[in-house]
């Protein structure tokens, strides 16, 4: 699945080998794991009685300390791959920074508004949580579908910072904009919400600050300590299955706390479901579609479309519940958010893998096991 083949490769198995020979069963079988993390979660969050209550006990950043630990352990293994000296060769292209800010700064969070409206007429809970979903840009998750997927990794890390600046600064003045001020342009019912900054702040600081400084040290610290090619060659193989771990953990640990309100509203889940299923396929196609036409290349690309299709849904259900409450429609529509993304976006991989074998014959940013995949 990922670039770095080579990082949780079965071991006897040569690079002549067809690709999924060369996976560890972690890779190979992932989404098996998801979906059988999605089961547990729900029989968990079904069958332990308080469980949902004992696991939103304590909290860091309005989001459980379970689902908090997780996305850390999802994040700090990817970030510590990121190559930081070579970060200007990103700072430097205009295209992409462009095309990522009007993406998911414009195109994104009047995207979801328009599926809100159009799905959820009759829903303003459920309506006004989704536009929510759709200010909240991602940071976390993005990082591991665009490892998955041969995305590149320095891009990514720069377009995930730019996305915390502009979360930081933007979210509140869209969140007014898009559920008070266009709703009554077009005739449309509002609704009054005050968003926390500091919540928002918070956010962007425990969940990208603290795996980035993490894994910009551990890169540092190794590659002084042992050089680049060791770091590469023997640290990042130990460290690089977490980040999967992590993220079937959250994926747990995400449907446990809600599995009960998901199971006692499937009416409600595929209402919400609706939308969101357009919102990621849309975003990432034309995404996609934008960086072949850009000329970016296949890494670049695939960056692109991720981090303009995902959103920052610990933040999206921190400020729900935060202003609407944790049994409002809003919290709800928030939570079926990555419980819709994160089997989408997975899929999603796979058509991006297809698309750089197909669509990008002489990339040279398209690893030699994703080419020769069979």
């Amino acid at each position: 699945m990922s670039d770095t083949v080579g990082e949780t490769a079965r071991p006897g198995t040569g690079l002549d080998a067809p690709v999924l020979q060369r996976l560890s069963t972690l890779d190979r079988f992932l989404p098996v794991w998801i979906i059988a993390a999605m089961a547990a979660g729900l029989l968990l969050g079904r069958l332990v009685p308080g469980l949902d209550d004992a696991l939103d006990a304590v909290e860091v950043g309005d989001v459980s300390l379970p689902i908090a630990i997780g996305l850390l352990l999802m994040m700090y293994p990817v970030l510590a791959k990121v190559r930081y000296t070579e970060l200007d060769r990103v700072t430097g292209d205009r295209k992409l920074l462009g095309a990522s800010l009007v993406l998911n700064w414009l195109v994104g969070p009047a995207l979801m508004f328009a599926l809100a409206w159009l799905l959820l007429p009759d829903l303003p809970e459920y309506r006004t949580g989704l536009i929510i979903v759709g200010l909240a840009r991602c940071i976390a998750m993005v990082l591991i579908w665009n490892d998955l997927s041969c995305g590149d990794r320095e891009a990514a890390a720069v377009l995930v910072a730019l996305n915390s600046v502009f979360q930081i600064l933007a979210f509140a003045a869209l969140g007014w904009f898009y559920l008070q001020v266009l709703p009554g342009w077009l005739g449309l019912s509002t609704t009054s919400a005050e968003f926390s900054v500091w919540a928002i702040v918070v956010s962007v600081l425990v969940f990208l600050g603290i795996p980035l400084l993490a894994g910009f040290l551990t890169r540092t610290i190794g590659e002084r300590a042992r050089g680049r090619e060791h770091y590469e060659s023997r640290v990042l193989p130990r460290i690089g299955p977490i980040a999967l771990y992590g993220l079937l953990f959250t994926i747990v640990m995400l449907f446990a706390l809600q599995g009960d309100a998901i199971t006692s509203n499937p009416w409600d889940v595929a209402r919400i479901a609706m939308p969101l299923l357009a919102y990621f396929s849309l975003m990432f196609g034309g995404s996609f579609l934008l960086g072949m036409r850009l000329g970016l290349g296949y890494a670049k690309t695939a960056t692109l479309a991720f981090t303009a299709a995902g959103n920052n849904f610990e933040l999206a259900i921190a400020v729900a519940i935060g202003t609407f409450g944790v049994t409002s429609g809003q919290a709800l529509a928030g939570v079926v958010g990555p419980l819709i993304e994160v089997p989408v976006l997975v899929g999603l991989v796979y058509v991006s893998l297809w698309a750089a074998r197909r669509w990008f014959p002489g990339d040279r940013t398209v690893p030699d096991a994703v080419r020769s995949a069979r």
